[in-house]
């Protein structure tokens, strides 16, 4: 059999090239994650993880940051990777160390963040046997990752660190994890570098919407005489803000956003009317209950969002849903017009058309709408005794910083609770990424673990952690991160003795019974803050307030943790209890 000149040349070509370097499967995840860009990896060391760390410290660019707690090595990738919108990495051991990243995990999960978390595991020979340190990693995290894979066999060590990457950024996003036995680390294979694509035929986002539904929400919005703009996560996470923007700018309809979503839209803009839902505004929730057509982009309808489905049915509308993953469209709400794709995508399309469409909004009706508006808006919702002298008002605080950094790039991260709630009232967020907070699962402890993330990403930036005296004490341990890896980061602990929201909904649904929510034995937070090496502040007197934080930000170079004793007895208003509609709302104590 002859052969041909090209077949020839091919077989040369082969001979020329070098052998394939054999690399152990440690030397090739590390090698994958370089070829990602992957600059930083939050992690803590385990024995089934050894020859990963050994290959670690046998490189300079990737940075491996020493948590104190598998869950806020989690926490604080997912931070970095909410602030940034690139994946983010976390790596743990077998056992204890995967079940003490779960909280982690489903967090991101929750949220829609893009995460790989590598994870150790037992030899595949021992994987069933009960090994020490052993668990079902796949197992557990089923119900909390967008896809697992575990890693049997070293040849596929390259192409599954490809997947994951793919399908964590990529559609929705979300965390993926991948389990790597210990001998699959140790074993040798011959690498002849990273995948430059990869093809899942189980897996293919869809990304450009329907143009017919597109041009029939063109309709709907055209015509609409009391429209709606109601923005989630999704608007953010799909880097969709200037579209978002330029479409508020053509039609001039109101805006709301959800928690996830502030900052999409500049708070500080007056055709938007704040957070809505369970503690969002009077404006906000009546312009949801009451307009005629309704543009939900990135957002979910969730519980948190329109309190009682059969309440927000009650009024005849239509309802436009954009959103990148099929499965949230009509979840819990029935609507008129679902486009599933990329929000970027699909919002660039409609704005072509509203451009091009000679029809102009109605401007009679719309005037008539924004008159409503601004009747809701009269009642002013979100005000407090701003006069008080003898107790600092926690929304005091939040307005301060607000005032003292709306000119600077800041971030602020919150931990989980009435402190949460007013950051998200009292902050006027105009860029986005700048709010990270876990809004899907609640976890309270994300708020330091997040700020270290964010600090590592944004070191010319000012970053806020807004916590309680409560939340603060779950990951309170990274503060010895912060100082090892000189994350100067100013906490502020809305401390009120209290687990806040607890006594709040106990006060309002329980009959005043508090019932373990009164924090008894709290530390002496700026001597504690002082033990791990930083400084710490206590401030008392409201008139202390602004000094204090124009001190803790001179200090540039230093962590500083500000233990603010704020008033126990102050709620979180307007409150919408559960079952109630979001327009049955408490705007204060008098309601009660």
């Amino acid at each position: 059999m002859e052969i041909n000149k090209a077949e020839i040349a091919s077989a040369a070509a082969a001979a020329s090239q070098p052998p394939a370097a054999e690399l152990m499967g440690a030397e090739v995840l590390v090698k994958c994650l370089q070829a990602e860009g992957v600059k930083y990896v939050w992690g803590y060391p385990g024995g089934a993880v050894l020859y990963i760390y050994d290959a670690l410290y046998k490189q300079d660019s990737i940075q491996h940051v020493l948590v104190r707690h598998e869950q806020a090595a989690v926490h604080a990738a997912d931070g970095y990777a909410r602030a940034t919108g690139e994946v983010g990495v976390a790596l743990v051991t077998s056992g204890p160390g995967v079940t003490n990243a779960i909280t982690g995990i489903a967090t991101a999960y929750m949220d829609s963040i893009p995460m790989v978390i590598i994870t150790g595991q037992v030899p595949t020979a021992a994987i069933g046997l009960d090994a020490f340190q052993e668990c079902d990693t796949v197992g557990i995290t089923r119900p909390i990752v967008k896809h697992n894979f575990l890693v049997k066999d070293v040849r596929d060590l390259a192409s599954t660190i490809k997947k994951a990457f793919h399908i964590a950024r990529t559609g929705r996003p979300g965390p993926v994890v991948v389990d790597i036995p210990k001998d699959v680390s140790f074993k040798k294979t011959a690498f002849t570098g990273y995948p430059e694509s990869v093809t899942m035929r189980s897996y293919n986002p869809v990304r450009k919407g329907h143009g017919g539904q597109i041009r029939k929400a063109l309709q709907l919005l055209l015509s609409a005489k009391r429209p709606y703009i109601y923005t989630g996560g999704g608007v953010i996470l799909g880097n969709a803000v200037p579209e978002l923007r330029q479409l508020v700018d053509l039609l001039n309809y109101p805006v709301t956003n959800t928690l996830m979503g502030l900052g999409a839209f500049p708070a500080t803009d007056r055709r938007f009317l704040g957070m809505l839902g369970m503690h969002g505004t009077f404006e906000a929730n009546n312009a949801m209950q009451n307009c005629d057509v309704l543009l939900a982009v990135g957002a979910r309808f969730d519980d948190r969002v329109i309190g009682n489905p059969k309440h927000f049915a009650q009024i005849e509308r239509k309802i436009i849903h954009i959103d990148i993953d099929p499965s949230s469209i009509s979840k819990r709400v029935k609507v008129d017009v679902p486009i599933v794709g990329d929000v970027k995508d699909v919002l660039t399309e409609l704005i072509a058309m509203v451009r091009e469409s000679p029809v102009r909004p109605d401007e009679r009706a719309l005037a008539a709408w924004w008159e409503a508006i601004e009747g809701w808006r009269s009642r002013d919702c979100l005000r407090y005794d701003r006069d008080n002298t003898d107790v600092i008002k926690p929304q005091m605080v939040i307005e301060t910083l607000w005032k003292m950094t709306k000119d600077v790039e800041a971030y602020i991260t919150s931990d989980v609770g009435q402190h949460q709630m007013w950051a998200a009232q009292f902050y006027k967020f105009d860029q986005p990424r700048r709010w990270i907070n876990s809004g899907g699962l609640g976890t309270m402890g994300v708020g330091i673990p997040y700020a270290m993330g964010i600090k590592l990403a944004k070191p010319e930036a000012e970053v806020f952690c807004v916590t309680g005296e409560g939340s603060v004490q779950m990951c309170i341990q990274e503060l010895s991160t912060c100082l090892q890896y000189n994350t100067p980061i100013k906490i502020l602990s809305l401390n009120n003795r209290y687990l806040g929201m607890v006594r709040q909904w106990q006060e309002i649904e329980y009959s005043g019974r508090y019932s373990h929510s009164y924090m008894d034995a709290l530390p002496n937070f700026v001597k504690l803050a002082e033990a791990y090496g930083h400084v710490g502040l206590l401030v008392e007197r409201p008139q202390d307030v602004e000094p204090a934080l124009r001190e803790a930000r001179k200090l540039k170079d230093r962590t500083v943790f500000i233990d603010f004793r704020t008033d126990p007895t102050e709620n979180v208003w307007p409150m919408v209890q559960a079952g109630k509609g979001i327009t049955e709302m408490l705007l204060g104590s008098e309601d009660l």
